[in-house]
């Protein structure tokens, strides 16, 4: 089959399409026709040889597939071949053919194309691990969702608007529309304005109940300062940097503070089970009903995924950049 592979650890250049051998699906395995990936950062980290798959999860680049089922590895049940599905792997989704658990696929409605299908699952999921799970918003609190623009960003904001929560996001001033247009209170500019200060006036200096980040060390000392008492950071990433100088640990027990780090790709896949069967569950009718939607920024030709990596690694996407993986060359 064909695949897109990485020639050496470094930048979009060394992107390539190659022919690799087609995965056959083992215990519980479908083999998909992907029709569909998309782009998340853990795959520019991973191209840059910053973040290695897990042990045993295929090396090629992609976490997220819509496509159609070809072949049901010993064990399946519930899905036969033409089966449309979709959903979040551990790898190998830039290709012609993947392997998705069936625990982890969901069936794709025929109101959904496969490009919407395959923009769901990484960032959806993880907004929903973020904002629930771990962050456990409650009704009418009040979030800060960072990268309020970006494919989690999106998701987050539409997740919390049904919890009914007051939502403030930070993004460059050009990106507002979409997240108030997707449910956003305040958009703040990080680039002319200070969050912290804001949330503060905002708030009348009660702060946040929670803060998605995802830039890690620069923000962090504002982000403390953000919350208010019993408030909830989680960070999804280490964007801007993992080292921290000094941090003052008094409002951490002033304001019983409680912090959280997380990845979703590296969590059991009986977790993301039960995170993808709650979500879905839960959600499903939302999609249906149009009060979700994902928000996808460009879609790529397959041929095109070094432009396409350059895009995402240039923050010009507003929501998810997806490829289209049906013509190869």
């Amino acid at each position: 089959m064909q695949a897109v592979l990485v020639r050496v650890p470094g930048g979009p250049e060394q992107l390539y399409i190659g022919e690799t051998l087609c995965p056959a699906p083992g215990a519980g395995e479908l083999l998909v026709k992907v029709a569909a990936t998309a782009l998340n950062r853990a795959d520019i980290m991973q191209r840059q040889g910053k973040y290695p798959p897990p042990p045993g999860a295929s090396d090629i680049l992609g976490l997220e597939i819509a496509g159609t089922v070809v072949q049901a590895g010993p064990g399946v049940s519930h899905w036969k071949e033409g089966d449309r599905v979709f959903g979040l792997l551990p790898g190998g989704g830039y290709a012609e053919y993947a392997l998705l658990h069936q625990d982890l696929a969901l069936r794709t409605p025929p109101y959904f194309s496969d490009e919407m299908a395959a923009a769901i699952p990484e960032v959806f999921l993880t907004a929903y691990q973020a904002l629930h799970w771990l962050g456990q918003l409650q009704t009418e609190e009040k979030v800060l969702i960072h990268a309020g623009a970006s494919g989690v960003g999106t998701a987050a904001i539409q997740l919390a608007r049904l919890q009914k929560a007051q939502i403030w996001i930070s993004a460059t001033a050009h990106k507002h529309t979409i997240c108030q247009d997707l449910g956003a209170y305040r958009c703040i500019d990080y680039q002319t304005e200070d969050f912290a200060e804001v949330i503060q006036e905002d708030t009348k200096g009660q702060g946040l109940n929670l803060i998605i980040d995802f830039l890690a060390a620069p923000y962090l000392a504002r982000n403390i300062d953000s919350l208010g008492l019993d408030g909830r950071l989680v960070m999804l990433s280490m964007l801007g940097g993992s080292e921290v100088e000094r941090l003052n640990l008094i409002p951490f027990f002033r304001k019983r503070l409680q912090i959280k780090a997380s990845t979703l790709r590296n969590r059991p896949r009986l977790y993301q089970q039960q995170l993808t069967e709650e979500f879905w569950q839960n959600n499903a009718l939302h999609f249906a009903q149009g009060l979700l939607r994902p928000v996808i920024d460009r879609v790529f030709k397959v041929v095109e995924i070094a432009e396409a990596h350059r895009y995402l690694e240039a923050n010009k996407n507003i929501g998810k950049v997806v490829i289209n993986t049906q013509e190869w060359l």
